[in-house]
């Protein structure tokens, strides 16, 4: 029997460990009481494509939003198995009673050093993490707030909203209880209009599945707005200030759009510290280079001589971008344009990591393609 999206939905709360931890004083955070005493944390429609990823259409205090939260394990990075099921003494049990909020800091630094790599500004960053977890902007860290936040930490869809907190891309963050997190509403939560449950997806034949797609867009125009936010969220990631992140799961079913047709990241969870999956990967063992890929999309090669995956993951967030946005553009794109757009999106695709002079190559690529849409859609109303 297939397992249920969201199991916990059978609940008035799905994620009610949150308030049995809140109401014991394990765990404090911005939305814990309005989740557990006030009961104005509204769960609606399940957005989830897995089992494993619990995430709601969600309504705080009259405010839309998206609500997402942990029926699993601390996400790790485990190639190719899924989640262990949550550990919940595991989850809260950081930082312990008595620690400072200088050891604190320092947990956090070590946390981010490993994760991100040594950065010359890591510390500016715990400094933002500290003001993020002071919930009730009291200006002190409860131990409770300090729980949450380091649960949070674990999760890396978590850590890069803080990053690009100022970024138009990236869903701003409402409030937190424990592991679970609020982020703000996303009006169409695809880039297509058309959303699938995965059970579903598994017996749709891809091409049948991208003729359907195609089918449920907006208006040509509109969609060049939508792809040109995903260019800039691309450059976002890219040697941003706490290093690279790479996009290892770059389907439409991650990405939104709001009534303004500006893009949103609905799904960052297999976006992950370049530093971080290089040290993980590098010298896993593998017989081909199937072995070596990480969410969907990040792949490295197999050494033959050593059976040892490389450290080097074979296709830019760019590229990969881009073979998701060809079908998506070209359909519909204006006579006119349609030619050098397949050239710009074809050069695109065959980007590597390894190109010489790769991040100038990536650099024109992306500025030409923005600069091809922008001059055909700005002085239209989807501008």
């Amino acid at each position: 029997m297939a397992r249920s999206l969201c199991p916990g939905a059978r609940l008035r709360k799905p994620c009610c460990l949150q308030c049995d931890k809140y109401k014991t004083g394990v765990i404090d955070g911005p939305a814990c009481n309005s989740l557990c005493v006030t009961e104005t944390l509204y769960f609606g429609k399940c957005l989830s494509t897995k089992p494993s990823n619990q995430m709601y259409l969600g309504i705080w205090d009259n405010l839309p939003g998206v609500v997402k939260c942990q029926m699993e394990q601390k996400l790790h990075l485990d190639f190719g198995t899924e989640l262990e099921p949550r550990k919940e003494i595991v989850l809260f049990d950081k930082p312990t009673r008595g620690t400072t909020v200088q050891k604190f800091k320092e947990m956090v630094y070590s946390l981010f050093k490993a994760k991100l790599g040594d950065q010359g500004n890591l510390s500016e960053l715990v400094n933002l993490i500290l003001t993020v977890a002071d919930g009730d902007k009291d200006g002190q860290v409860s131990l409770g707030e300090a729980k949450s936040a380091w649960a949070l930490l674990q999760l890396n869809e978590f850590l890069l909203m803080v990053i690009l907190q100022d970024k138009e891309h990236t869903p701003k963050l409402m409030g937190f209880c424990g592991d679970l997190y609020v982020t703000e509403s996303v009006e169409y939560t695809s880039l297509y209009g058309l959303s699938l449950p995965w059970v579903i997806e598994l017996f749709i034949p891809s091409g049948f599945r991208r003729s359907m797609d195609q089918l449920f867009t907006p208006s040509w125009p509109r969609k060049a707005k939508i792809a040109i936010g995903l260019l800039e969220f691309v450059e976002d990631v890219f040697h941003g200030p706490y290093g690279n992140f790479l996009m290892c799961d770059t389907s439409a079913r991650t990405l939104g759009y709001n009534s303004r047709y500006d893009l949103k990241m609905l799904d960052m969870r297999k976006i992950v510290p370049e530093t971080n999956l290089k040290e993980l990967i590098k010298d896993r063992h593998c017989e081909s280079d199937l072995d070596c890929v990480y969410g969907t999309d990040c792949r490295t090669s197999c050494d033959q001589s050593t059976m040892r995956c490389t450290s080097e993951v074979i296709q830019p967030n760019l590229a990969k971008a881009c073979q998701l946005l060809k079908d998506y553009l070209l359909r519909g794109a204006p006579s006119e344009i349609r030619e050098e757009l397949e050239k710009q999106l074809y050069s695109c695709i065959a980007l590597k990591v390894t190109a010489h002079q790769m991040e100038m190559e990536h650099s024109l690529i992306l500025n030409n393609l923005k600069t091809l849409l922008w001059k055909k859609i700005s002085y239209t109303n989807d501008s």
